[in-house]
């Protein structure tokens, strides 16, 4: 799709400083000898729409047959969502998926119930030295009536998702709808995330059609109201407050989402999101138990020799 008119700004400066209602500044973690920068969950912002958990992954190159090893591990009450910029990793669940997710796809599985699943550096990919990867992984916390729900998984490639190409901008919509056009990825609540690219200068306006907005920057810079907001940052809006953002000298790379507000707070522990306390003592005992031939958690068929344990009270704090 060339040209879209809902991607351009009909009030060219639209958005004050005053419309940020939260800024987060990620911090770093380590996921399996592999550093991300998390953004979501933030002391003063748990949820931007249903959106949960946010992960930027790299910019890292790995030489000698390096990578990731992101080993078996269980999630209720969310589905995933992958998406990379660069390079390339394998994805195991015990569903019996097996899907290698390479730059502008969109890999989600929708947890319900239960599901393990394991992200790894392929043999393939290793032996590409060097190799890069680069992306962003989050969740979306499930409706109530869906958290219970049969696990399931949906790939989608870069040619099925609509691509927006306008002034200066290049916009690829992930999940959900906006600016007109929907994707095909099936969702469970009403949402939007894509991945805009845009030149110096170019503007964006945030869809005005879904209670909660926010905006992550990846690379380059945006400025807001005359205000410079440079690559690690994430901005998250007032409700129904008209949006539009401005590239910066070098121009930008951004992550845009949102969408409708949960109806109850959701509580996290470990991977596990949920509506009810209860429901993640009884997800934390099934793995702890460990019986994946008969239990809640089965390991993934082709990557069952090894799991992560559930963690210590002080491997969590720290």
């Amino acid at each position: 799709m060339s040209w879209m008119p809902d991607i351009d700004p009909q009030c060219p400066d639209a958005g004050n400083l005053e419309s940020i209602e939260t800024l987060i500044v990620p911090r770093s973690r380590d996921i399996g000898g592999f550093e991300v920068r998390r953004a979501l969950p933030a002391p003063k912002r748990q949820m931007v729409g249903p959106f949960i958990f946010f992960d930027q992954m790299g910019p890292a190159e790995f030489i000698d047959e390096g990578g990731i090893d992101v080993r078996p591990h269980p999630h209720i009450g969310l589905a995933t969502v992958t998406y990379l910029y660069k390079g390339e990793f394998q994805h195991r669940d015990s569903l019996g998926t097996n899907q290698m997710i390479y730059p502008g796809a969109v890999n989600w599985m929708m947890a319900g119930n239960g599901v393990t699943h394991s992200e790894r550096t392929s043999p393939e990919t290793r032996r590409k030295s060097p190799h890069s990867l680069f992306g962003i992984q989050t969740w979306v916390a499930l409706p109530e009536a869906d958290e219970d729900k049969p696990a399931t998984f949906e790939h989608q490639g870069a040619e099925a998702l609509p691509v927006l190409n306008s002034e200066g901008k290049h916009v690829r919509l992930i999940l959900g709808t906006a600016w007109g056009e929907r994707a095909p990825v099936k969702t469970f609540s009403e949402m939007f995330y894509a991945d805009a690219t845009l030149l110096a200068g170019a503007k964006i306006p945030l869809p005005d059609t879904h209670e909660d907005r926010g905006i992550y920057v990846t690379e380059g810079s945006i400025l807001i109201a005359g205000q410079e907001f440079k690559a690690g940052q994430m901005m998250v809006f007032r409700p129904g407050d008209p949006i539009t953002v401005t590239a910066g000298a070098r121009g930008a790379r951004l992550m845009l989402l949102g969408g409708e507000t949960l109806n109850g707070p959701r509580y996290i522990s470990w991977n596990f999101v949920s509506s009810s306390k209860e429901k993640l003592r009884a997800a934390k005992e099934a793995w702890i138990k460990g019986d994946f031939e008969h239990g809640r958690f089965q390991l993934p068929p082709d990557d069952n020799e090894e799991f992560i344990p559930f963690p210590t009270i002080s491997s969590l704090r720290g």
